[in-house]
């Protein structure tokens, strides 16, 4: 069954009271394959790791759990995401262990080689400008630094999401992707 326009733009950037239930609705759906994805992080103890597109921020409290001296932080584009990360991440906010702001993916508030790792589940959909988003979480990533990203490209995914909210990948197309951002961040360099 094809999901209606109006929940999937809620996906893209959750807002309101349809927006908070939403975000605990996904925070349910996508628990298996975050927990995956941080998995392939290969967390240190000291490493300084970003999530962009926390969303429910429950992955942001999974990693700064696995982390003993070193931060997590995260961006999402949406303010009601960043309210709901907020609250259930407090305690580890007011410790110092994560830090969350609002951002789009393709203007990442950090400087460059901030970050040993980098993780973004779900959120490739959306991006506008997809090779800028990857361009910038090169940006930010320490050289050697790695990416763990997860999305979803099969035939129900396909049949199920608005195409006019999302824009799916297949593994050469994000391969693709990543080369153009490679390219697009030499070029900034040489600037």
């Amino acid at each position: 069954m094809r999901r209606p326009e109006f929940i999937a733009r809620q996906a893209a950037c959750p807002t309101g009271l349809l927006g908070r239930w939403l975000g605990r609705v996904m925070a349910a759906e996508t628990a298996d394959a975050n927990r995956a994805a941080v998995g392939l992080l290969d967390l240190q103890p000291a490493d300084q790791v970003l999530e962009v597109g926390f969303g429910h921020g429950a992955t942001i409290a999974l990693m700064a759990a696995e982390i003993s001296g070193g931060r997590v932080a995260g961006v999402d584009i949406s303010e009601e995401m960043l309210r709901l990360a907020t609250r259930r991440n407090q305690a580890l906010i007011s410790r110092g262990v994560v830090e969350l702001r609002q951002a789009a993916a393709e203007r990442l508030p950090y400087p460059d080689g901030r970050f040993d790792k980098a993780l973004s589940v779900h959120t490739l959909y959306f991006w506008r400008e997809p090779e800028r988003a990857l361009a910038e979480i090169r940006r930010v990533l320490k050289p050697g630094g790695r990416l763990v990203l997860a999305w979803r490209h099969d035939p129900e995914a396909l049949r199920s999401f608005p195409d006019a909210v999302y824009r799916f990948h297949d593994v050469e197309s994000v391969r693709r992707l990543l080369r153009l951002a490679e390219r697009h961040r030499r070029e900034a360099r040489e600037q």
